[in-house]
């Protein structure tokens, strides 16, 4: 696939068979719903569209989230959902026989897939752990760290569910995951392997579980949602409405950048306009947008909306991949 947005002249719903939906930003925020979410994503469903919920939260049992889901007017079957908790007990599971040792240090979630695909789960580095399975859950504390760098340390393999390093709170943003094991490894100086998003192992695992051909990743993060989507060579739509806004878009390096983007899952039901170039500019519907001696300059014509959005991250993604740097500072917030 190449680097820049795409075009897709049907909806996207038609166009892939199966997407790979991300949770906090996307279905919901927080316990809230989003607008416009429940009846796009039930729209899709109607038109034939596989839906598969993942997510880097690995404390919560797939039941868990199914159920917040439902409640919210999503209604989705405990195995419509993915976590990290999942994706990191498969990637164990790709050098561990049935039977090893894993000192958890995380939620209930990371605690049952552990046990679910075979393996003893241990609460102490004395007990000779063959491997740590980290993931987040508020209630860990500096005990359990300490247990997984001397476990580390001693020879144990560490594999992180997610490195997330924020999570959004209903207060803001807390830290995440990625936080805790950065602490484990600034004890250790060594490096785990990850399941979970940006790695594409938990979107694999995903999009063979149900036989998919055709999967879009859709999510609201940059760094994790649509950089995973890059890594595993799927397509990638996002939305606005969650943490990385249309100017994180537009500044997005090569491996961050979605193919498809949408103020909302709307987006998932209408067809998809590529910019085009004409001249020095980018245009996408009624916008234009170029760079000119490292600036983005928008035209001052048409409204507001996404296709301004669209023909920004043509304009600077094409300059970027001319060599050429986009000033930050010439961005503005754009509202859709």
């Amino acid at each position: 696939m190449s680097a820049g947005l795409e075009a897709c002249d049907v909806p996207l719903a038609e166009a892939y068979d199966l997407a790979l939906v991300d949770l906090d930003g996307v279905a919901y925020q927080g316990h809230l719903p989003i607008d416009h979410a429940a009846a796009s994503l039930g729209t899709a469903r109607d038109a034939g569209l596989q839906l598969l919920f993942v997510t880097n939260n690995a404390s919560r049992e797939p039941e868990e989230v199914s159920g917040q889901l439902t409640d919210l007017d999503i209604p989705t079957s405990p195995d419509e959902v993915m976590t990290a908790a999942q994706a990191c007990a498969s990637l164990l599971s790709t050098r561990l026989e049935p039977g090893a040792r894993v000192l958890v240090v995380g939620g209930r979630g990371l605690v049952t897939a552990v046990r679910e695909v075979g393996f003893e789960v241990v609460g102490s580095a004395d007990d000779a752990p063959d491997a740590v399975a980290q993931g987040f859950a508020p209630e860990l504390g500096w005990a359990d760290l300490a247990e997984a760098a001397y476990a580390v340390a001693a020879g144990a393999w560490h594999v992180a569910s997610n490195r997330d390093m924020s999570l959004p709170t209903a207060r803001g943003f807390a830290p995440g995951n990625g936080a805790l094991v950065a602490a484990v490894v600034a004890a250790t100086g060594i490096e785990p392997d990850s399941a979970g998003k940006p790695s594409p192992t938990m979107y694999r695992l995903a999009v063979d579980r149900v036989g998919a051909e055709r999967p879009l990743v859709i999510g609201d993060r940059l760094d994790t949602d649509l950089a995973g989507a890059r890594a595993a060579g799927y397509a990638g739509l996002h939305v606005l409405t969650g943490v990385s806004s249309a100017r994180d878009a537009v500044l997005a390096e090569p491996g961050l950048r979605p193919h498809f983007v949408g103020a909302d899952l709307r987006s998932l039901l209408e067809p998809h306009e590529a910019p085009s170039r004409e001249g020095g500019w980018w245009r996408c519907g009624d916008r234009a947008a170029r760079v000119v001696d490292g600036r983005l300059e928008l035209d001052d014509q048409g409204p507001a909306g996404i296709d301004v959005v669209r023909a920004a991250c043509a304009a600077a993604w094409s300059a970027v991949d001319d060599g050429e740097q986009v000033a930050a500072d010439s961005v503005p917030e754009l509202t859709v």
